[in-house]
């Protein structure tokens, strides 16, 4: 087997990767803050996550992934001060849409999805281990704060002078209870707007909240151990959240938190970052009401390596349409076809030969699309040929699902399933639709209409066909 190798934000190296224990990966990717609607710059790191875990599914290694939802922090109260309601009547609508749009861009169910305020014992648990230790201390506001001048290891992830530091996101700077500005909160104190919210704890410092840094640490390690194999996330988590995780963790355990640590880049609009401060914020509801397809936003993304930056524009998504026209086309092809050649063989060793190298070379799947395309183009011309090589067909298609598995620019079919599979779409469907889910209902018909499929609702029933 080719080495699977992965840039390591830590070394700052493409370095060879293989899980601890030779079988599994323990994986933990960030998840959204619930207090909006995930944005489209939001998913491409869930979709560079989603390509991370399915290559490492075909490496032959098993994955366990956990990818929190994070329902308190600043943000979320404020929400729900701002409308009179509780932190979950904020997030619970939020989360629902989270996993239709999550589900809507085929990106594979994590093994887990814990939410914050569901572990609250854990991260008293590692709070208590710091404050006996002596990293972190109780300040005069009731607050307790990591001191960061306390762990010789904090910045190794963000290279970063401690000396030069500010104050990090999420952190008071103007509160000089606490003995150095640059120390970040573990447990706040609780305010009057956070009781009201349903967004406070009673602790052995008295009633709070968690931090929002501290909410990770507790998680990945509940489910993966002390130490995990890969952490990840967006560039942007680097600093101060991914740093201030690792004082939290090896402050409290004194090992590793994580083998490997792997960051994807920026979405851009218009050159500019993706964030919804700046108002220029598209949802997977908006690609969906203008008619992209997820297959489409997956050409989109993968055609650029996750570690480089990616523009949005009209012009980029019509050529993945464009892209994903031509790949549907050839599987279509495909399943239709009596027979092939020993060249078409031949086209789909070299296929797989190179999009497997491109993918366990720190996922590239740009490289791993063009030996995709290659190989449409040299097993189009085959199929023109004729031919009557099952054996040959069957390679082509077997390599065509596993290339395609990954990428999954096309929904994965084997030959015969697909109009089980198609019922049981639109038997979820219908479920959806009995309890007013319209949002889920509407996902799946435009899931659907995007791989050819066209379903007509009537007094009977649903029935649909291929349209393509």
């Amino acid at each position: 087997m080719v080495d699977f190798r992965l840039y390591n934000t830590l070394t700052r190296s493409v370095d060879v990767f293989s899980p601890a224990d030779g079988k599994t990966v323990r994986m933990y990717t960030c998840g959204p803050t619930v207090y909006n609607p995930a944005h489209v710059g939001n998913f491409r790191t869930f979709l560079f996550e989603d390509l991370l875990r399915r290559t490492i599914r075909l490496g032959g290694w098993g994955v366990h992934q956990v990818m929190n939802l994070t329902d308190v922090d600043d943000k979320i109260i404020k929400r729900a001060s701002e409308r009179g309601l509780t932190i979950s009547e904020v997030t619970e609508p939020v989360i629902e849409t989270f996993h239709v749009d999550r589900e809507f861009l085929r990106i594979q169910n994590a093994e887990e999805y814990p939410r914050a305020t569901e572990h609250l014992p854990e991260m008293i648990e590692l709070v208590r281990k710091l404050v006996e230790r002596g990293i972190a201390y109780q300040a005069d506001d009731g607050s307790v704060y990591y001191a960061i001048d306390r762990f010789p290891g904090y910045g190794k992830l963000s290279r970063l002078d401690t000396r030069e530091i500010k104050a990090g996101a999420r952190v008071v700077q103007d509160d000089y209870t606490k003995e150095n500005a640059q120390d970040f909160a573990l447990w706040k104190a609780a305010k009057p707007e956070d009781e009201k919210a349903g967004a406070a704890w009673d602790a052995p410092w008295g009633r709070g909240r968690p931090g929002w840094h501290l909410e990770c640490s507790a998680m990945a390690m509940r489910y993966l151990g002390e130490t995990m194999d890969i952490h990840c996330g967006g560039v942007d988590l680097v600093f101060p959240h991914h740093e201030d995780e690792i004082a939290q963790s090896e402050g409290a355990t004194g090992k590793p938190f994580s083998r490997f640590w792997c960051h994807g880049e920026f979405l851009l609009t218009e050159g500019s970052k993706m964030a919804k401060r700046v108002g220029n914020v598209a949802t997977v509801g908006d690609l969906r009401e203008q008619g992209v397809s997820p297959a489409a936003f997956r050409h989109f993304v993968f055609s650029t390596h996750y570690r480089k930056q990616l523009n949005l524009s009209s012009e980029a998504l019509e050529g993945s349409i464009e892209g994903v026209r031509r790949v549907g086309d050839f599987s279509d092809r495909l399943a239709s076809a009596k027979g092939g050649t020993p060249a078409l063989a031949a086209a789909a060793d070299e296929a797989e030969r190179e999009a497997t190298n491109a993918l366990f070379d720190d996922l590239n799947a740009p490289l791993a699309m063009g030996a995709l395309f290659t190989f449409i183009r040299k097993a189009n011309a085959e199929l023109d040929r004729g031919g009557d090589d099952r054996a040959a067909l069957d390679r082509a298609r077997s390599v065509f699902a596993r290339i395609n598995g990954v990428l999954d620019i096309v929904p994965s079919l084997e030959v015969g399933d697909e109009a089980s599979r198609i019922e049981a779409r639109l038997a979820y469907r219908r479920a959806a639709r009995e309890r007013r889910d319209f949002a889920t209902a509407d996902a799946i018909r435009m899931e659907l209409e995007a791989e050819g499929i066209a379903i007509e609702d009537g007094p009977s029933g649903t029935r649909w066909k291929r349209a393509r």
